[in-house]
């Protein structure tokens, strides 16, 4: 059975106050906002992180079995992911119908890394949350979110619109 029709925002009324009564309003518009922002911040914010470890020593997170693998450093390979991580985040901002499952499948590869690599177990698990949200906003950007093959303005009621 087809979800009811749900209107897609056109572009040109997408305002922040727009936006703020709609969500305010639509408990899963406001949902999809939420997370379209955390999602699109928190990896920007994790990724920059990679650069500073600030945070944390982020190359202590990486499994040695992945660091003998590569063929420059454990620091090197956080550049690298911070930078996919900052990509992402920006991806989430444009596009979340698509990129919130390039985040999904991003999170499971770091929990691989994680369940590999004894004593990061609940740092996995919490992940794996974040995983269902990323998967969470990709099926509500299929309401909320016009498709890139999409008519502008549709409905937003379907995968194929």
């Amino acid at each position: 059975m087809a979800a009811p029709a749900v209107p897609v925002d056109p572009p040109s009324a997408r305002s922040g106050e727009e936006i703020l009564r709609r969500a305010r309003r639509e408990p899963a518009y406001g949902a999809f906002w939420l997370m379209r922002i955390g999602y699109a911040v928190l990896p920007i914010w994790m990724g920059a992180d990679k650069f500073a470890n600030a945070l944390t020593d982020w190359p202590h997170y990486l499994a040695p079995w992945i660091v003998d693998l590569l063929p420059f450093s454990a620091q090197t390979a956080m550049y690298v992911v911070g930078a996919i991580e900052i990509v992402a985040g920006i991806a989430v901002a444009i596009k979340p119908r698509y990129a919130a499952y390039v985040v999904a499948l991003w999170l499971t590869g770091i929990i691989v890394n994680l369940l590999t690599y004894s004593g990061f177990y609940d740092v996995a698990l919490r992940d794996f949350g974040l995983l269902l949200g990323a998967l969470t906003l990709a099926r509500l950007a299929v309401v909320y979110d016009t498709a890139w093959h999409g008519r502008r303005g549709g409905t937003g009621a379907g995968v194929g619109e």
